[in-house]
């Protein structure tokens, strides 16, 4: 029997029971996991959220991924090239995914491999999806593994479900005796919006453009390169607005992090490139681990209705904060 199918029948048997203390309100959103051939498939309700893919063009990523207005919150480029009016630069940008350049001179970012290895972890409890992975970064010329990260993938909703929301923890660790990661604005927690929410697109359509926004008011080009606690880029989505949200944890390696935001869509968060971003500092963004040395990063991402200002985003990064993390 299928996870999901297990899921449902599990939460089915529990809401009829009305003396069970774990007894759910009708209303309230329920979560399925399904094994596929590509992966993992998240569902709400019988309806999708998001598809973990072990491996898209030599990368694990999440895709496709469903805001609550059930339209996609991430570009469709290059995993389906026949979207009418979608954007076609830059195919390494694929959907949610986490890589960066320059480790050891390789450019995952760009095109190196990091490949999965296992699933440690595939559990749903009805309120949650949880996925935790195994993934080797290889060096494309003798495929010798540079590093591995475990990445923990939490999907839930927060409230009545109109937000939604994917915790993505990750622990990178140096398999070689020294992993070198250098100082570039190339990486490293991306997401891909939607070409009709992007700051730009407005520039051929009036209707159609979003807003960048950071957690000091900071707007589109002027968010780029800053450090903060979040950032948003919301916009028209099919004709209504909609927003993405990325938070980065207290506890997150160089917090808070630098934003590798622009008006062409790319929405990445950066520990490591502060030449790019704030050469006046004249500092050298490079980690330099040795073999099993580790870095963890920490971060939430936030689906919603409406633009930033349309809820009580700073509520909602707070109650990330109060989180523990290792």
């Amino acid at each position: 029997m299928q996870r999901s199918v297990l899921c449902l029948f599990f939460f089915s048997i529990i809401s009829l029971n009305p003396a069970n203390p774990a007894t759910f309100s009708a209303a309230e959103p329920h979560l399925a996991l399904t094994k596929t051939h590509f992966g993992y498939q998240i569902t709400i309700d019988g309806n999708l959220f998001a598809g973990y893919r072990t491996n898209f063009n030599g990368t694990p990523i999440i895709w496709p991924l469903i805001g609550p207005n059930e339209k996609p919150m991430t570009r469709a480029y290059p995993m389906d090239e026949s979207v009418v009016g979608e954007k076609k630069d830059h195919p390494h940008h694929r959907s949610l995914w986490f890589t960066q350049d320059l480790v050891n001179g390789n450019r995952h970012w760009m095109k190196d491999r990091i490949v999965h290895q296992e699933f440690l972890k595939a559990e749903c409890d009805g309120k949650t999806a949880t996925l935790v992975t195994k993934n080797h970064w290889l060096d494309p010329q003798n495929n010798a593994v540079i590093c591995s990260d475990v990445r923990t993938i939490v999907f839930g909703v927060i409230g009545d479900g109109s937000v939604r929301s994917i915790d993505f923890d990750l622990k990178l660790t140096a398999e070689q005796e020294k992993v070198t990661i250098g100082d570039t604005k190339e990486g490293t927690f991306g997401i891909r919006v939607p070409t009709s929410i992007d700051v730009d697109a407005e520039k051929t359509n009036p209707k159609l453009g979003g807003t960048i926004v950071n957690a000091q008011g900071d707007k589109d080009d002027t968010a780029w390169g800053k450090r903060s606690d979040w950032v948003d880029y919301s916009g028209p989505i099919d004709g209504k607005v909609a927003g993405i949200a990325i938070f980065n944890h207290p506890k997150n390696f160089r917090y808070p992090t630098w934003w590798h935001v622009r008006t062409y869509g790319l929405f990445a968060a950066n520990p490591f490139g502060i030449k790019d971003f704030e050469p006046s500092l004249k500092q050298d963004g490079t980690v330099v681990l040795k073999k099993g040395e580790s870095l963890s990063f920490y971060y939430r991402v936030i689906l919603h209705k409406g633009d930033a200002m349309s809820l009580d985003i700073d509520k909602l990064y707070q109650d990330y904060v109060k989180l523990s993390k290792e």
